[in-house]
């Protein structure tokens, strides 16, 4: 048997022709520093992943983790009947084995597991322990789907338990992106889990640690992106470029997100945040803000030039036209509404356009701008937006393509494209360093979340208003409602 500590415990090999031999099932000797300080509640999980509840004889029970733990193998039947003896005792005494102090921990479930193995020589290669605080439910509330497309559930489902290299963030805000829709709808040719949980822009406080993380501490402020997770190894990561990586995890997507109370992610890819940040108007950031600001990056535009921001009054656009305003550029707001309208003068836009009352939208562009934007960033939902901006950008200029509107396409006439010498290019998520620079602009108030928010109950609301292009600005949901 074997008991981990807070340190990842990794047994190649155990003999055990002398568990087969024996006539009784043997038992693992917890050595510690001291038997004060075993805890109340050590979540320890096995290679299986089967959470094992550990108790020990009488010790008082309160720390997080054990502090010291060894494993030592009862390998004849003498040292079982001296064990025996130990485990009558209620105080601790010394180990037949080894002479340490030890209490005798029983685990009625794994010894059924190891009898079943034909092969004994390798018996648990992998357990770790999950360092929690106390007050973490087994349950909480979540928004699910089960069917692409199909009703939005809030209902009651499990807490789930981090990995190793993971992190579980009790969500106390989440943000609302169009890629939530896009998933619930089936959008796009990637296909989801399902059931799926979704969500990507989770803001909250780290209540659970797996033994390999290093970089949380419980009670950290911590946000779950867009991705979760990747290999950190192949050729896109090494180089930056974590969200190309082909064994990406996508948070509310291929994995679940942050549309429930408690959610997991890999500790080296959730985002830190300060503790002075307000996590309601932290969450956007941690999508909209990053992508836009990775986008305008991508652009190339520099300081006195002008970019054009399609959909600028969404919760990306928003963002964006916040961000180009703290890199020095001059920013041209596209979208439609009075609402949007007083958003974006709001928010600095040096102009507006909207797109639903111009006669000839290419003409305004080019006039406004004298002769076209250096860049263009498309953050719209539309597939027209996206052409268009071909026409009226600069030449020279770059077009980025941020938003992913179902089933569209970028048609540019092949002759301009050449004549005028324009960049095309996509702008997926930012990396690591992007998401710190991002958040960084935020702390410093250079820019703000312009949000609304509701109850984590009232998600399917706000989707029915996202389809309808009702939505200025970023709505959150709270997940305590």
């Amino acid at each position: 048997m074997i008991i981990a500590s807070a340190n990842k415990i990794i047994v190649n090999k155990l003999l055990a022709k002398s568990i087969a031999a024996s006539p009784k099932p043997h038992v693992a000797h917890i050595h510690t520093s001291s038997a004060r300080s075993l805890l109340s509640r050590a979540s320890v999980i096995s290679a299986s992943g089967t959470p094992l509840n550990l108790t020990a004889n009488q010790a008082s029970l309160s720390a997080t983790f054990l502090p010291f733990v060894r494993v030592r193998e009862i390998s004849t039947k003498a040292q079982w009947d001296q064990s025996q003896k130990l485990n009558s005792s209620a105080s601790p005494t010394s180990c037949c084995s080894c002479g340490s102090h030890l209490h005798s921990v029983h685990h009625h479930s794994e010894r059924a597991a190891i009898r079943d193995l034909k092969n004994f020589s390798t018996v648990i290669e992998d357990i770790s322990s999950v360092i929690m605080l106390p007050n973490v439910p087994k349950t909480q509330m979540a928004q699910v789907f089960d069917t692409t497309g199909g009703p939005i559930v809030y209902r009651e489902i499990p807490v789930p338990t981090p990995g190793p290299d993971e992190i579980l963030i009790n969500v106390k805000y989440t943000g609302v992106c169009h890629t939530d829709l896009h998933a619930w709808k089936g959008d796009w040719p990637l296909a989801t889990k399902l059931p799926l949980v979704g969500g990507h822009e989770g803001a909250g406080v780290v209540v659970a640690k797996g033994s390999q993380v290093t970089n949380f501490e419980l009670g950290d402020y911590a946000g779950i992106k867009w991705l979760n997770g990747s290999c950190l190894t192949c050729e896109f990561c090494l180089n930056g470029n974590e969200s190309n990586c082909p064994k990406a995890l996508l948070s509310g997507y291929t994995v679940d997100g942050s549309f429930q109370q408690y959610a997991v992610a890999k500790a080296l890819h959730a985002a830190p945040i300060p503790k002075t940040a307000d996590l309601a108007k932290v969450a956007p950031i941690l999508c909209a803000g990053i992508t836009v600001y990775k986008a305008l990056k991508e652009s190339n535009a520099k300081p006195g030039q002008w970019v054009a921001i399609t959909g600028a009054g969404g919760g990306l656009g928003s963002l964006a036209i916040q961000y180009a305003q703290a890199m020095g550029l001059r920013v041209l707001s596209i979208d439609t509404g009075d609402q949007k309208r007083a958003l974006t003068t709001k928010l600095g836009s040096e102009y507006f356009l909207d797109f639903k009352t111009s006669t000839d939208l290419v003409a305004d562009v080019i006039k406004i701008t004298n002769g076209g934007p250096h860049a263009v960033v498309n953050v719209a939902v539309a597939e027209k937006p996206f052409s268009m901006s071909c026409e009226y950008v600069r030449p020279k200029g770059t077009v980025v393509a941020v938003g992913l509107p179902a089933h569209a396409n970028i048609i540019s006439s092949v002759f301009s494209t050449v004549v005028k010498s324009i960049t095309i290019k996509g702008s997926y998520v930012g990396n690591r360093a992007d998401t710190d620079e991002a958040i960084d602009f935020f702390s410093r108030g250079i820019v703000e979340s312009p949000i609304n928010i509701v109850g984590l109950s009232e998600l399917p609301k706000v989707f029915e208003a996202m389809e309808k292009g009702e939505i200025a600005g970023r709505y959150v949901l709270d997940t305590s409602r």
